[in-house]
């Protein structure tokens, strides 16, 4: 009876001023999925003496030009050093300028998480999360995830927020579309998200950038709405089936070249660390063009030629996503972008340099050898004028979901006044 009367009442307040779908959808999807994992009685106690519910956003998710300007501040690594964590955006969530890096996902990611760590669903200890525990997580965040933009995207971003860095596979659509309903029978939904789920067909193989390689990232000042982009070249994907397969068949081969490539520098690493690092000594200081050459001058140490072979890949890539561009009329790699890109590819020891997730103009990666290309980046992006471009202090790492001590995250304690 009681569960009754907490299903029923589960619906935000109508604010249109307050209204954040993604937050709600969250909570109420997470705590009717909860409601039927938990003792009743025990639901029934934790949710009568209140949630508080704190959400704060790293800075890297937001421009921070603003705050920096009012600092007198130039747009550089050590001015964003220099900010406080959880910088206030000063405006709402609709007006705020993201900086592309699935910001969304991540809040539902944790949201969720949060939720179902409260309620003790899944292990509240910080070294017993388990591989179930991650899957429950991933599923019911990407059920939110995708209610909350209206359709069944990739899912990558998600799957990062759990994972950390991997080799993505996505899941069957289907298995979402027909739950895709704010009236969804909260019986077949938990049946549905539930890790031992047959139906869930993602694929998540472990990986992490090979020893010397460094991911920079920056924010564009102009952002783009992923849902609205996604949609289009999904669209032009179903009207023009035939080249679309095509083009998307040749971009797996590349990106499958890529991927193999790194995982075999990291081997390589493992095997004959002295060999490695002379190829990063050989090609550091010299423009990843050049490395074909450097290649042939150095036939006994194949990691040259992996470098060399991960470059012009990636090049193909870019060249792919430009003709999608073209055919969907979607900026995935807009000509600004390119223009950009190309001059990163200049700075000597750089590998790779392109538009992160569903691509626009609020983002752009870079992964560059050594550690003398980040400094040349950040003067090329200091000085370049057509577009706006600011570093951000985000790096690459495997590690996902995961349960913190509040102290350990710098200004945290703070934000909550605890």
């Amino acid at each position: 009876m009681m569960r009754v009367f907490f299903l029923v009442n589960l619906n935000p307040r109508n604010n249109p001023e307050r209204h954040n779908s993604f937050v709600e959808i969250a909570i109420k999807y997470s705590l009717l999925i909860i409601s039927r994992r938990k003792n009743e009685q025990q639901f029934k106690e934790i949710v009568t003496k209140g949630l508080e519910i704190y959400i704060v956003g790293d800075n890297d998710f937001y421009s921070q030009r603003e705050q920096l300007r009012k600092l007198n501040l130039p747009l550089t690594l050590s001015s964003l050093k220099s900010l406080e964590p959880f910088c206030k955006v000063h405006c709402t969530l609709k007006k705020v300028n993201k900086t592309g890096l699935g910001s969304s996902a991540a809040l539902i990611t944790s949201l969720v998480s949060a939720l179902f760590v409260h309620f003790e669903i899944v292990s509240n200890k910080i070294n017993e999360i388990t591989n179930n525990d991650r899957k429950l997580i991933h599923n019911i965040a990407q059920f939110c995830h995708c209610l909350a933009q209206g359709k069944v995207g990739s899912g990558f971003d998600v799957s990062a927020a759990v994972w950390g860095s991997h080799i993505y596979k996505r899941f069957s659509p289907n298995i979402l579309e027909n739950v895709m309903d704010q009236n969804v029978d909260i019986s077949i939904l938990n049946n549905i998200v539930d890790p031992a789920s047959s139906k869930w067909d993602n694929q998540v193989t472990s990986f992490s950038l090979p020893h010397g390689f460094k991911l920079i990232l920056a924010d564009i000042d102009a952002g783009s709405h992923t849902p609205s982009m996604v949609g289009k070249v999904l669209k032009w994907r179903k009207e023009n089936s035939d080249q679309a397969n095509t083009l998307w068949d040749t971009l797996t081969s590349h990106n499958t070249t890529v991927s193999n490539n790194l995982r075999e520098l990291t081997k390589n690493h493992e095997q004959d660390e002295e060999l490695y690092l002379n190829a990063i000594k050989i090609c550091e200081s010299v423009k990843a063009s050049e490395w074909a050459l450097l290649a042939e001058q150095n036939p006994n140490n194949n990691n040259v030629t992996l470098f060399s072979s991960t470059f012009n890949t990636f090049q193909k890539i870019r060249e792919l996503l430009r003709e999608m561009s073209e055919l969907s009329r979607v900026p995935i790699e807009p000509p600004k972008q390119t223009k950009l890109l190309d001059a990163c590819n200049e700075i000597p020891g750089l590998i790779m340099a392109g538009v992160p997730g569903a691509g626009g103009y609020d983002a752009i990666f870079c992964i560059g050898l050594g550690n003398t290309f980040s400094s040349q980046i950040e003067k090329l992006w200091n000085s370049w004028e057509e577009m706006s471009v600011g570093p951000l202090l985000s790096r690459e790492s495997s590690k996902g979901y995961m349960i913190e001590q509040i102290n350990n995250i710098p200004g945290l304690s703070e934000c909550l006044n605890l």
